[in-house]
């Protein structure tokens, strides 16, 4: 059951995606080699909570922290921890806002430093995925567009997507339908529509898109080949005109 949103609700929605939007802007001053990937998370809480907001992740499925922070073959739910970031890392923040009980919802993948021309490459092609993906989510196009597109500019690239996690729908809460996959055929799925809000986030892996989840915390997931891996991840609402950027940030 795909929720179709109401002006109202998803002006809740782009209040809570501002708040995401804007955190991200500012760990770009954060994130740098030395620091640790719980320095990144205490930043966030205080921010999000300087906004009158809450941390939607912290307690979600038991989930401890606000942020996801992943590092180079972490493909995602990476948890904070005591790794100081070092030149040369990559690092995906992926963060969810509630506010006034409705959510924004923005992973970001960040260089720590200077980072190797492969690993760079690999940025600029998962961001341009989703970028790809978003133009494809327009009234009448149907989910399969996105995902064609999207495995299509990966895989021309020599990079691989991760099948085993999607975009999913949001709104006043944090996953809802429609799963929106990164990879597949174009012309299958449902219809977009006016008023869908769902999330895109591509997770591209360097190698193999297998993966394996850490068995000591079961919320990390990890490149099985131990490569390199990058998101970037934007809420989107579906409008006439095209969709719409909740957390679109400013560059």
């Amino acid at each position: 059951m795909t929720n179709i949103r109401t002006k109202s609700q998803i002006d809740k929605m782009r209040e809570a995606s501002k708040i995401v939007a804007a955190c991200h802007e500012n760990l770009r001053d954060v994130i740098k080699p030395g620091i640790t990937t719980m320095d990144i998370e205490r930043f966030v809480d205080r921010f999000v909570a300087s906004h009158n907001a809450i941390c939607a992740q912290k307690g979600y499925h038991g989930y401890p922290f606000c942020t996801c922070t992943s590092v180079n073959d972490e493909i995602c739910h990476g948890m904070p921890s005591s790794y100081i970031l070092k030149e040369g890392d990559i690092v995906k923040v992926d963060m969810v806002v509630n506010k006034d009980g409705w959510m924004g919802d923005s992973a970001w993948c960040y260089a720590v430093g200077q980072i190797s021309e492969e690993a760079n490459k690999l940025m600029t092609v998962t961001r341009q995925c989703l970028e790809i993906g978003i133009s494809q989510a327009v009234c009448q196009n149907r989910l399969g567009d996105i995902g064609y597109h999207i495995q299509s500019h990966a895989e021309k690239n020599g990079f691989s997507v991760v099948r085993d996690f999607t975009g999913h729908g949001i709104g006043d809460s944090i996953h809802e339908d429609p799963a929106v996959l990164h990879y597949g055929q174009k012309g299958r799925g449902i219809r977009i529509q006016e008023g869908m809000v769902f999330t895109i986030e591509p997770m591209i892996n360097q190698g193999d898109y297998d993966l394996y989840i850490d068995e000591d915390n079961e919320w990390t997931a990890y490149t099985a080949d131990g490569s390199l891996s990058a998101q970037y991840e934007h809420t989107i609402a579906i409008t006439a005109n095209g969709p719409e950027i909740l957390t679109l940030q400013e560059f």
